[in-house]
């Protein structure tokens, strides 16, 4: 199968960094120290980045990159680019549930990571390595939560493109694929939903053999880039009944006693 639907350069990780083993992943987060984005959620969220910030979790730093004007998926045969993209997309839906590790990339070039859990539909969780910080959702709401500063801030998911992530079923149609691009080692799906998240979208490359997810980048309003690496990835595991609890009471009386 191979096709090509956009002649787009997506901006994201350098593709050298894509092909490079865990150890190197293991090695770089090891010397990092906890970005400045922890202490800015709230500001990032007033203005109006938090389709960046929840991208996926909070986790990223947009690798910059060119990028040239993307070609409409509808300009270059649109229904076999979206039966082929679909196909990947229908691949990846049909991990229920997935958990591994993470690498993230923010925009002016912050690095952390930790471990990821995701269960469909809607559910998704971050510990980030040595921070007290962690994001979940529990298919409703995303929140980010300082343990240590007990705050908690609170999202509607189906505000964020973490929506088409975390879907049933990842549905393609109704222009919410934008681009395609195939590459030898990669394959490109750019999506989006202008009448709910505007300007915003999510990149999300693929192993064009097996269709396994490796990256994805979530692009707000400001075209500033929060990219995640994935690894280690194990699927059909099992999660306790609160891994992807939000406690909606200990939120009510922090904003009660505020």
């Amino acid at each position: 199968m191979r096709w090509k639907c956009d002649k787009q350069i997506i901006r994201t990780v350098p593709a050298i960094l894509l092909k490079q083993e865990p150890l190197w992943l293991n090695r770089m987060m090891k010397r990092e120290s906890l970005p400045m984005l922890f202490s800015r959620f709230s500001a990032f969220a007033k203005a109006g980045r938090v389709a960046a910030v929840l991208g996926m979790g909070i986790l990223g730093v947009g690798v910059a990159g060119a990028a040239l004007a993307p070609v409409p998926v509808k300009a270059q045969g649109a229904d076999g680019c979206i039966a082929a993209a679909q196909q990947i997309a229908d691949h990846f839906s049909s991990a229920r549930t997935m958990t591994g590790e993470f690498v993230q990339f923010g925009p002016r070039g912050e690095q952390t990571g930790g471990t990821f859990y995701i269960e469909r539909p809607g559910k998704i969780r971050f510990n980030y390595n040595n921070s007290p910080i962690r994001v979940i959702s529990d298919g409703d709401s995303v929140v980010i939560n300082n343990r240590k500063l007990d705050t908690w801030d609170l999202y509607p998911l189906s505000k964020t493109p973490l929506k088409l992530l975390l879907a049933d079923r990842i549905d393609l149609g109704g222009g919410r694929l934008q681009s395609v691009k195939q590459e030898p080692d990669m394959t490109t799906l750019v999506l989006g939903d202008k009448s709910v998240f505007g300007d915003s979208k999510i990149t999300l490359m693929f192993d064009p053999k097996s269709y396994d997810l490796k990256q994805w980048t979530i692009t707000d309003a400001q075209k500033l880039d929060t990219t995640v690496m994935i690894f280690n990835v194990r699927t059909g595991v099992r999660f306790t009944n609160d891994m992807f609890k939000i406690d909606y009471q200990r939120i009510a009386m922090k904003r009660k006693g505020q």
